[in-house]
């Protein structure tokens, strides 16, 4: 790995920050380091700070001269990253540095995701704090945890001190949009109890694998597949055929990032290797025609055992019924926005683990009542299959507001900067801002950020030169505020 692979690109400040974070180990629920990284940075540069005991951090700057009285400015963002990566990559992402490298277009991390989502905005505040130069109001920087696995952290900070009610969130990744309203969420766990026995006979896996994944809520309406539904449909065809006990089963990693993968081993007592793979064969003909997928493998292969420690053939088939019968995908569109998706759910995990299955889904939707609606389809779901059903991470939406003076100045400097109107836009994605409006009572909030493309996966990329418009975006904004 090189030792400063951005030296020399621009903006310096800001890049180099990023730099040092994407050096320190911070996917979900492993926040510590980078954590203590963001308190011993506030007192080598003498700022007051509050790091609470879900690894949260708050740092507090007093405007620059001339700037002193002025109302604060709260920036926002959050420290942890989705960790997702190549099969064949040999970094432990809970414990090394990712391999960072750029190409003079865009800066990515090799056989990893990058983690701009949301690094560069932590490296945007690091670059303000640290500065003597640069002109601002009072700031209050918020950098919260396990933002990607159901905005954890932003549920447990204690806000209570903040005075600012104007608020900048850097978690957007589409230069020249406007981020004002989001939907609301929750992650949902499925878990189907199962036993196993020994079981004698051929052993086969199945796969599925090579599929796009992408992030389940900006992505999810872009006809890409779900590993792990079109592994239960591939069970589903295989066991019409003949008798399938189940031993492992993993699909998926993260509850937010569609499946690119699911494997599947089991004992199976009938046709020979080559029928499976019709099976197969059909199957990922199917996929690659309905879904932009070209890539998408459907296959089974044999393994070099014979028996094993499986499911019956009865709780295997409860396991391919779930799988099969849980919705998952686009749900309803918006009426009022047109292209915004309203309401949906994303499979995101699947796994066996000793005598349990569990499902893990991420659902989202603009409309509470929806929500709450898909939810408790979801329980009435696995309760037919004798399952139970438990959530966590419920977020409020993030509700649309009228009358908004930092929206207002937001599109003039962007018209008086680059020349073009930004689109001010709802999303489907999960941003913190529902939760810290829920908060700050009266706050006036819009999110941007720099292009970036193919985040959650290890395609991730952040470019260069937008990273830069929007660094001198951000300091001309906070200038006239």
């Amino acid at each position: 790995m090189e030792k400063h692979p951005l030296a020399g690109l621009e903006p310096k400040a800001p890049l180099s920050y990023f730099e040092e974070i994407c050096a320190i180990p911070h996917g979900s629920r492993n926040t510590k380091q980078i954590s203590d990284y963001l308190v011993a940075f506030a007192e080598s540069h003498g700022l007051r700070y509050i790091q609470d005991d879900s690894n949260n951090v708050l740092l507090f700057k007093p405007g620059t001269p001339g700037y002193e009285t002025h109302a604060p400015v709260i920036l926002q963002g959050h420290m942890d990253m989705v960790c997702e990566k190549d099969p064949d990559c040999a970094i432990d992402m809970e414990k090394e540095s990712l391999d960072l490298t750029h190409d003079g277009i865009d800066i990515f991390a090799r056989g990893t995701t990058l983690g701009g989502d949301d690094g560069i905005a932590v490296a945007y505040a690091l670059a303000l704090l640290a500065s003597n130069d640069l002109p601002h109001p009072p700031l209050e920087v918020i950098i919260t945890v396990d933002e990607e696995i159901g905005m954890l952290g932003a549920d447990a900070v204690d806000l209570s001190m903040l005075q600012g009610r104007t608020l900048l969130n850097l978690d957007s990744e589409d230069e020249g949009i406007l981020t004002v309203s989001c939907a609301g969420g929750a992650t949902a766990t499925l878990t189907l109890p199962v036993s196993r026995k020994p079981v004698y006979g051929p052993c086969i896996s199945l796969t599925v694998d090579g599929l796009t994944g992408g992030h389940s809520g900006v992505e999810i309406h872009k006809n890409r597949a779900n590993a792990n539904k079109v592994m239960g449909e591939f069970l589903s065809r295989v066991q019409k055929e003949m008798p399938l006990c189940i031993t492992s089963l993993q699909g998926g990693a993260k509850d937010n990032a569609i499946p690119r993968s699911c494997k599947v081993s089991c004992v199976a007592m009938g046709m020979e290797l080559g029928g499976i793979n019709a099976i197969a064969e059909a199957l990922q003909n199917e996929v690659r025609a309905q879904y932009d997928e070209p890539e998408a493998i459907v296959r089974a292969d044999n393994v070099d055992a014979l028996g094993g420690n499986a499911l019956s053939t009865q709780d295997t088939g409860r396991v391919i019924g779930l799988l099969c019968a849980v919705p998952n995908g686009v749900q309803t569109m918006s009426s009022d926005m047109p292209g915004l998706v309203q309401t949906s759910l994303n499979l995101g995990i699947a796994k066996l683990e000793g005598e349990q299955l569990r499902l893990t889904f991420s659902v989202r939707s603009s409309v509470n009542a929806e929500k709450q609606g898909l939810l408790q389809r979801l329980r009435e779901t696995v309760e037919t299959f004798d399952g139970s059903y438990s959530q966590m991470g419920e977020y409020p939406a993030w509700e649309y507001r009228k009358d908004s003076p930092l929206r207002e100045l937001m599109v003039q400097v962007h018209e008086a900067m680059f020349g073009t109107t930004p689109e001010v836009v709802a999303i489907h994605a999960g941003l913190e801002c529902g939760i810290l409006a829920d908060k700050l009572p009266g706050l006036d909030c819009v999110s941007f950020g720099p292009q970036m493309q193919d985040i959650h996966t290890s395609r991730e990329k952040l470019n260069i030169a937008s990273t830069g418009r929007m660094w001198e975006y951000l300091l001309e904004i906070l200038k006239r505020l």
